[in-house]
């Protein structure tokens, strides 16, 4: 089972024109977000994304881009280890 946080809100974003296939992005990533197929990477489950900043940190063509600690990954993250309500910085009414 794949873990998911909220739909389609994820500061992930991710170039296919500047990727060149190394893999470290499906290497680092601890949620399998990423997998490289005919030597190109793609996104497969980019909800699963926790916006920890592992995949663009090791992306040597920087083809990845996510703003780590912030969003509603953070939010929830830091609610779960204060016992307090997950707030984020969302627009979306249905956000956390």
């Amino acid at each position: 089972m794949k873990l998911e946080y909220l739909k389609n809100v994820t500061t992930l974003a991710f170039s296919a024109e500047q990727c060149i296939g190394c893999g470290k992005c499906e290497e680092v990533c601890p949620h399998g977000v990423f997998i490289v197929t005919d030597q190109r990477a793609r996104i497969v489950h980019q909800d699963g994304c926790i916006e920890c900043g592992a995949c663009a940190l090791n992306c040597p063509a920087n083809a990845i881009e996510v703003h780590a600690g912030v969003g509603c990954a953070a939010a929830i993250i830091k609610g779960w280890l204060t016992g307090g309500e997950p707030t984020c910085d969302c627009s979306s009414s249905d956000c956390c």
